[in-house]
């Protein structure tokens, strides 16, 4: 389909991009890499009057170490984030996973921020930073906000990023030491996953001194497998043990129905998903 007429401008800074969008309020939309928008246009899903293409500024790329902080520019590519060795050392997670978004077309056009602003939980990279406990900053016309990822997914599709402001980077705690892994679900390559499966772990003699655990597609935004962590907390480095606390998996959570699982159905592949992610993060 043909996308709604709509306005255009490419703001060179970061300052001019928050005073177009303070001045066009929620009539605007902002334009990354293009992959999440451009399809909403074209099936007219965004009706926006203005779109801010944000892809022409230089400070929101890049990827560099802060103080065992990792921080990331919004507009970084998917590419450059799998293929960049500082992210590799401390954020070997968020690394695995960006490999298994899409195809390399995507990844290529594709960025971080995009991916995160766009919020759809069955994305793979939001269950990924909440895991990795990562702070994303947003510049508005008050000037710089940092937001735990675990109060940046509101709901389906929406953040806690206001009209006025862009997300620029992504901060996040290095995890160099800690096993890491992704599982995921799809019915075929390049489809969304039906579930998905972020799992850090920390071992301490034998035992899992801590784990994270982010869920892809159980409810309206990424969540943690609290009951999960917490049954794994102390527990033994072995089979038994990893099995019998990813049955909490799927507690509290909200999975959606559609065409591809009933919400049984993905309690299931999380329990599962969860056992495999921890089991393969420990290796």
């Amino acid at each position: 389909m043909i996308p709604p007429a709509f306005d255009y401008t490419r703001p060179a800074s970061v300052d001019e991009a928050v005073r177009t969008l303070a001045d066009a309020g929620e009539d605007a939309k902002v334009l990354a890499g293009g992959q999440s928008l451009l399809p909403l246009l074209r099936l007219r899903l965004a009706f926006p009057e203005l779109v801010v293409d944000v892809g022409r500024i230089p400070e929101l790329r890049g990827i560099r170490e802060e103080a065992g902080t990792l921080v990331i520019g919004a507009m970084t590519s998917h590419h450059d984030v799998i293929r960049d060795p500082l992210v590799r050392r401390h954020a070997g997670l968020l690394a695995a996973a960006t490999a298994t978004v899409a195809d390399p077309a995507v990844r290529h056009r594709g960025t971080l921020g995009g991916s995160l602003a766009h919020a759809d939980p069955a994305g793979d990279l939001p269950a990924v930073v909440l895991a990795l406990d990562a702070t994303l900053i947003a510049v508005g016309p008050e000037g710089r906000r940092a937001i735990p990822a675990r109060e940046f997914f509101v709901d389906y599709l929406q953040t806690a990023l206001r009209p006025e402001e862009l997300l620029v980077g992504v901060e996040i705690p290095s995890t160099e030491g800690w096993g890491f892994h992704y599982e995921k679900f799809q019915r075929v390559a390049q489809a969304w996953a039906v579930v998905g499966v972020a799992a850090l772990v920390r071992r301490d003699d034998g035992h899992l001194a801590e784990s994270r655990i982010g869920l892809t597609n159980m409810g309206s935004t990424p969540l943690r497998a609290t009951s999960t962590e917490a049954a794994l907390t102390g527990a033994d480095a072995e089979p038994g043990a990893v099995a019998r606390a990813a049955e909490a998996a799927a507690e509290g959570t909200h999975p959606s129905s559609d065409p591809s699982g009933s919400p049984e159905y993905r309690a299931h592949l999380a329990r599962v998903l969860t056992r495999r992610a921890v089991l393969a993060a420990l290796e």
